[in-house]
């Protein structure tokens, strides 16, 4: 690529084709696509990008690339729907199942530097995510959700604005759709959330769904904040256990981690958190259980405590230490 005669746009990125999965490229092996250099700000380090706008299909609405080429090689992204393109999945659930840790800086100041050092770095290398060292549990939890096949109803034109208003008067001449939108959780979207992989509705849906599936349904006691882990490697101490599962949950802080109880005789070990959230971030990521020195460990909710005098009941006590596994 030539040298940029302005000085202020050799930070600013130009391309000749967009970096897209196969649901937002369309099945129309003909799709004409427009081209406009520094059509707008890319949504995540604000820099300006070429746009590219196309339509997948007949009856589908128009989409457009909404981040540069730049941030969607950092994360392997779609420009368009910013899913992973290897799994089709979001950020969040994949560096969830792989461990991996958020580099990219959120403050106004530092993205654009950041961006502009990553384009520098990535240069011949493709800038894909370095997975080597991700555990084959996690692997295994992506090849399970993957998303091999395209989904085209997700190109569908959005909803009709005025229908919704009791106003359209097109009938069945207007290119959007008439019908009511659903308020649930995933009516919340935006860009950011998803490409950094935090706080995205769809990734919290599909780990949770994920971990029912797999036996690790929240129990509905609230006090119970602790997970119980079997099938642990004989060699297994509690400062390793504590270690392997540090490095295996980037998304918690280390502070999270209230105390590890390791058994050694039973190879077993009670990982208790200071709050429910953190442990029902650990029930969801290592749903597909836990790699340590070669051994995948199980993992379990606990059980309360009972109450003295319950005789044997069951009562969920206010602790929140664990007395057997579910």
């Amino acid at each position: 690529m030539p040298p940029k005669a302005d000085i202020n746009k050799a930070g600013w990125e130009q391309g000749d084709f967009p970096i897209l999965c196969e649901t937002c490229l369309g099945d129309n092996a003909f799709v004409r696509m427009s081209k406009q250099e520094y059509g707008r700000e890319c949504g995540t380090c604000t820099r300006p990008f070429t746009v590219f706008r196309w339509n997948p299909g007949q009856g589908m609405r128009f989409k457009t690339t909404v981040i540069c080429q730049t941030c969607a090689k950092v994360k392997n992204v779609c420009q368009t729907c910013l899913l992973d393109l290897e799994y089709g999945l979001p950020v969040q659930v994949r560096d969830t199942a792989l461990a991996l840790k958020n580099q990219a800086p959120t403050s106004d100041i530092n993205r654009e530097y950041y961006a502009q050092n990553m384009e520098r770095d990535m240069e011949g290398s493709g800038g894909l995510p370095d997975t080597r060292r991700a555990n084959s549990a996690g692997k295994e939890m992506l090849k399970s959700l993957a998303r091999t096949d395209p989904y085209y109803k997700r190109n569908r034109p959005h909803i009709c604005s005025f229908f919704v208003k009791g106003e359209c008067k097109r009938g069945t001449e207007c290119p959007y759709r008439h019908e009511l939108p659903e308020k649930n959780e995933l009516s919340n979207q935006n860009i950011k959330d998803r490409y950094y992989g935090r706080n995205d509705p769809v990734a919290k849906k599909i780990l949770r769904q994920n971990a029912a599936t797999l036996g690790l349904q929240p129990p509905e006691d609230q006090s119970i904040t602790s997970l119980f882990l079997t099938s642990l490697p004989e060699a297994a101490t509690e400062q390793s256990i504590r270690a392997a599962l540090v490095s295996s949950l980037p998304s918690v802080p280390p502070t999270a981690f209230k105390s590890v109880v390791h058994v050694a005789k039973n190879r077993c070990a009670f990982v208790n958190f200071i709050d429910r959230a953190s442990a029902e971030k650990a029930a969801e990521a290592w749903a597909s259980g836990v790699d340590m020195d070669d051994t995948r460990a199980s993992v379990k909710w606990g059980r309360s405590r009972p109450k003295p005098g319950a005789g044997g009941g069951g009562g969920a006590g206010p602790s929140t230490s664990v007395a057997a596994a579910s």
